[in-house]
């Protein structure tokens, strides 16, 4: 494979709406060479829409999202400290079962996708602060630039089947799926 980029492809199995959160300094979406949005110190959010995802999947998302604790939190109530910028990538709910040819059947469509990845932007902006949530361009072609901070890189789903949640290195479940305590980030990626 030389001379091809490595990209990381993931396997989401029905009904997991799935998002990947990174802490930033700053980030900012480009398309046509046009500067669509930007912000400074935040999360940086690609979320998906599943085929099967309903409103209340994805605000739940939205809160999820919100809630998450990527920075040290000594006043209590969110932990984003900065802003927050949401990208559609319909491209991880990528199966990659078979082939090498990435299937993104388990994406929601057209219409649907865009309504309901909407409504998780305008769930973002209630639950948090309308002005320093910022959006991409649903279904075009962008540019992400990043720079991240940490680097502090979090998967997050809504509803993870019984068998992926299981099989998730990292959780603090033990083989019968009960909860073991809390699970902290290394207190240096938190300072």
């Amino acid at each position: 494979m030389k001379g091809k980029p490595f990209t990381h492809t993931r396997l989401c199995i029905s009904n997991c709406n799935p998002a990947i959160l990174q802490r930033v300094a700053s980030a900012s979406v480009t398309v046509d060479t046009q500067l669509i949005s930007s912000i400074g110190k935040g999360v940086l959010v690609f979320a998906a829409v599943a085929s099967d995802d309903t409103p209340k999947e994805v605000e739940s998302m939205a809160a999820k999202v919100l809630k998450m604790k990527m920075w040290p939190d000594d006043a209590g109530g969110t932990d984003i400290r900065g802003e927050v910028l949401c990208i559609s990538q319909f491209t991880l709910l990528a199966s990659t079962k078979k082939g090498s040819k990435p299937d993104f059947h388990g994406a929601a469509g057209g219409e649907q996708a865009r309504e309901l990845y909407d409504h998780f932007v305008k769930n973002v902006q209630e639950l948090y602060e309308k002005d320093k949530v910022k959006n991409g361009v649903f279904q075009a072609m962008m540019q992400v630039n990043l720079q991240n901070d940490g680097p502090v890189t979090l998967e997050i789903q809504t509803n993870p089947s019984s068998t992926q949640a299981k099989g998730n290195a990292g959780t603090n479940a033990d083989a019968k799926g009960e909860k073991k305590g809390e699970y902290q980030l290394p207190a240096e990626l938190l300072e």
